[in-house]
């Protein structure tokens, strides 16, 4: 049996042929899941946070298209700990404008499953770049990936246990 590990070494070569639009992309033939990302993240009380984030940034729409695109969703607890760096008290006290470049931040293009990761560095859906490091588990920028692999019929959800925040300069992860 192979190791979570030896299971992420295996190229993330196929996310970066596919294009960035959602609608466009090419729906996978070998989904399990009649749920699409949104309605699993809406079934499941851990991604409250998020699913109230991505209903003020309007995206629910977007991520229940077609696909297929791969979200790196952030549970509960890593909005809760990046509402206390902010000092604010939720999703109530940020913007839509505020919201969307984080969120988007997040999805990457392509059905990427824990067995297509690489170290390497790709671009993701607001045209900034996320950095994925298998050296030490998994890695995405300085968050860890903590359940991978929840599959829907538009994309693939891997949970992270921190909100990653776009830098500055269009090329840099975090």
């Amino acid at each position: 049996m192979k190791t979570v590990k030896q299971i992420f070494s295996i190229a993330l070569v196929a996310v970066m042929t596919f294009g960035l639009a959602l609608t466009s992309a090419a729906k996978s033939n070998d989904d399990t899941s009649s749920a699409t990302v949104v309605e699993i993240a809406v079934s499941n009380p851990d991604f409250s946070i998020l699913v109230e984030a991505v209903t003020k940034a309007d995206l629910a729409g977007a991520l229940s298209a077609d696909g297929p695109f791969t979200v790196f969703a952030p549970n509960n607890a890593a909005f809760k700990a990046l509402f206390a760096d902010l000092g604010v008290k939720g999703v109530e006290d940020l913007t839509a404008e505020q919201l969307t470049p984080i969120l988007t931040y997040h999805v990457v293009s392509g059905k990427v499953m824990s067995s297509d990761l690489s170290n390497t560095s790709v671009e993701t859906l607001n045209g900034k770049k996320i950095k994925i490091d298998l050296s030490d588990n998994v890695k995405i920028n300085d968050s860890k990936v903590i359940a991978a692999d929840i599959d829907g019929k538009n994309g693939v959800i891997h949970v992270i246990d921190k909100v990653l925040i776009p830098a500055e300069k269009s090329g840099d992860c975090n």
